[in-house]
């Protein structure tokens, strides 16, 4: 009887449940749109738990004087994180898509942009590179080579000035994102925000609204924030992330790293040891095939820095 009643008792909980997605969060705050109504109401994860991350599908509580309570996190269909030695930071769930911002000016880092490509790659997420404020003269020449390597690599990009041809940017953007649910991320300074505004007008009220009822003023713009596109011309996702220098990569192994750079791993079964970490080992395929020119050398530094440090785990 007792458990009946306890299996009573959770299914009429369960019933008065409502679902939503998180679109923005700030320590224990978080904003969940609802399915039914389209409402944005402030919630809190019951307990003290802190898995939830911008993206996710929750259960919550009908809200009382606007607050909610997460009762539950739906199955995710992907997570995008990065991480360092001492913690993971999660960027968002349900995305399909990673757009990697970058720009001639403020200086870009082409690792940055490499180890945003791997990290996607390891989540199972479709990535899109973005050269964004392509007008610019300054420092034109090394952006033109960083488009060129990726291409070359089969990575797709997108040359577009988000400033100088804002409607042209914004349908070559529709024309990719359609659809999709795409996360923007990027060193500070490359137009991502500028980007967001023009396919997503209204994120701007919408920032002010989440800081004035979150009352944590600038903090806000330190988390990720999930923004809804229902236009005549288009219907998607963008999160927009807070730019960053460092896209830690401290949770893949040696083989998630060559699996993700395939202009080295082509060259290992060449190697004489199956063991080999293409760093130091004598008769290496890897090493050989520098030598000859068949690897690009920037490309390989980027594969002994992160080399280096990383697990070695069975294929």
């Amino acid at each position: 009887m007792a458990r009946s009643a306890a299996r009573r008792s959770r299914s009429e909980t369960d019933a008065t449940l409502l679902t939503g997605r998180v679109t923005a969060g700030h320590g224990r705050h978080y904003f969940v749109e609802l399915d039914t109504t389209g409402e944005l109401v402030e919630a809190h994860r019951r307990g003290k738990k802190a898995d939830v991350t911008v993206g996710d599908r929750v259960k919550v509580t009908p809200p009382v004087s606007g607050v909610a309570a997460i009762e539950a996190i739906e199955e995710r269909a992907s997570l995008l994180y990065r991480s360092d030695e001492w913690r993971i930071k999660t960027l968002a769930a349900n995305i399909d898509l990673v757009c990697v911002v970058f720009a001639s000016r403020p200086s870009f880092n082409q690792w940055f942009i490499w180890k945003a490509l791997l990290a996607a790659h390891q989540a199972g997420i479709d990535a899109l590179v973005i050269r964004n404020k392509n007008d610019l003269v300054d420092n034109k020449e090394a952006a033109d080579e960083a488009v060129a390597r990726l291409r070359a690599l089969g990575v797709e990009v997108l040359d577009v000035s988000a400033q100088s041809q804002p409607e042209a940017t914004r349908q070559a953007l529709i024309e990719r994102l359609q659809t999709r649910r795409a996360l923007f991320v990027g060193q500070s300074g490359m137009g991502k925000s500028t980007l967001l505004n023009l396919l997503v007008p209204e994120a701007q009220a919408r920032t002010r609204e989440f800081s004035e009822k979150l009352d944590l003023g600038k903090q806000t713009t330190t988390a990720a924030r999930w923004y809804e596109a229902r236009y005549d011309d288009w219907q998607g996702s963008v999160v927009d992330t807070p730019g960053f220098q460092e896209f830690g990569l401290a949770h893949l192994s040696l083989n998630d790293i060559l699996r993700a750079m395939p202009d080295i791993a082509a060259h290992v079964p060449q190697c004489r040891f199956f063991n080999c970490r293409h760093l130091a080992e004598p008769n290496c395929g890897v090493k050989k095939a520098l030598e000859m020119g068949e690897i690009d050398p920037e490309r390989y530094a980027f594969y002994v820095h992160l080399a280096e440090n990383a697990d070695t785990l069975p294929l």
